[in-house]
């Protein structure tokens, strides 16, 4: 037994996980690709479109006075409600 030897045919490659599951896919694959050439799908990806998604917080349609403007009107508040 120790004396026989294996027959020197061609080597076989190594077999990836699932070995004949991966070969089907790929011969899938394969054919798919040709049917979709022949059919002139085209490989380029669509443009992205605007998200129409609300947000949570929407802004508010508030006018906002600056700070001095808003201190004077403040002032004259108080000087109107004193007299």
């Amino acid at each position: 037994m120790a004396d026989e030897q294996k027959p020197k045919g061609r080597k076989k490659e190594p077999k990836a996980e699932g070995g004949l599951l991966v070969e089907t896919a790929k011969a899938i694959g394969v054919a798919a690709g040709k049917v979709a050439a022949l059919a002139g799908v085209d490989e380029t990806p669509k443009p992205r479109t605007e998200s129409k998604k609300i947000p949570k917080l929407q802004k508010k349609n508030k006018s906002r006075l600056p700070r001095r403007q808003k201190k004077l009107l403040q002032k004259k508040a108080a000087a109107q409600s004193k007299a």
